[in-house]
């Protein structure tokens, strides 16, 4: 079907609040990597969906918090400067009927853009009928949202109510992306986003926040498979025995895990090879910071 109508969609909020999975839900696949810690999403990733003659086009945000990091404060600015310029802002918060400081500083955002927004309450299979209604009533009090749709990402409940509300916001225009292209992303960065989501998973406390992974081969042989090289880095060389583990046994969970994943999104067989290497307070160096791609001049 052709495309008439488009809508850009920034998601933000704070971490953990399910930004990503709601994002990968929506797509249909796994787009934006996922983990129980905070502060999953570095970059902007965008996520295509295609909805009869409407296409959106969401942006899936890092989570606003306090940065201690020059990371963090590149995180904080991709927030910033994705609510401007768009359609529609969602807001999306957890079922607690309090405005945090953080949605206060994203709705002082919002408003100042006189973008519209809704608020999108995640995590409802975790409350009861009245915590959600007290919910919405502290946002409605604190904000005057285009509505206010109750959610589960992880149960799929809301989530057809969600595009239909979204697609009011699209305006006439031809598609932004093709057919079959389904984000802006890289193949080469989102290999490298699906290692990083791994250290999330299998490392603890500071470790996996201190990772970075960057591709330094990716090239496709005749028979289709793919040779993919990359490099981790870490600050400390106590978490590099960490990554690595003993008789290289982490690192080999890490990569067999990454490869499973990347195996799927790429839709052919991948060798993984693996290095780590220290590279002290790289997230507060301007250097490094641009090396992995966290800079000014490039937010998605």
């Amino acid at each position: 079907m052709e495309i008439k109508k488009t809508a850009m969609v920034t998601i933000c909020g704070r971490p953990n609040v399910g930004k990503s999975t709601l994002t990968n839900l929506l797509a249909g696949e796994k787009l934006a990597i996922v983990s129980p810690k905070p502060q999953t999403t570095r970059n902007r990733i965008t996520a295509v969906v295609n909805r009869g003659e409407t296409q959106l086009v969401l942006m899936d945000t890092p989570g606003f918090h306090n940065p201690r990091t020059r990371l963090g404060d590149y995180m904080v600015n991709v927030v910033k400067e994705s609510i401007p310029d768009v359609e529609l802002v969602l807001l999306l918060v957890e079922p607690i009927a309090n405005v945090g400081q953080q949605e206060q500083a994203l709705l002082r955002r919002i408003q100042a853009s006189r973008r519209p927004a809704l608020l999108v309450i995640n995590k409802i299979d975790t409350v009861e009928k009245e915590t959600l209604l007290a919910v919405m009533a502290a946002y409605a009090a604190a904000f005057d949202f285009d509505a206010i749709l109750p959610l589960s990402a992880l149960r799929n409940e809301g989530t057809e109510e969600l595009l239909d509300e979204m697609v009011k916001y699209a305006v006439p225009g031809p598609a932004l992306f093709p057919e079959g292209v389904d984000t802006d992303q890289p193949d080469r960065q989102v290999c490298a986003e699906l290692v990083r989501e791994k250290l999330l998973r299998c490392l603890d406390r500071e470790v996996p926040h201190g990772t970075a992974v960057e591709v330094t081969r990716f090239s496709e042989r005749e028979d289709g498979i793919i040779d993919l090289d990359v490099t981790i880095y870490c600050e400390k060389a106590s978490h590099k025995g960490i990554i690595i583990g003993k008789n290289g046994a982490m690192l080999k969970k890490i990569g067999e895990s990454a490869r499973r994943d990347i195996e799927r999104f790429m839709g052919t067989r991948v060798f993984l090879q693996s290095w780590v290497k220290v590279r002290e307070n790289w997230r507060d160096s301007d250097v490094m910071l641009r090396n992995f791609g966290y800079s000014a001049d490039r937010k998605s």
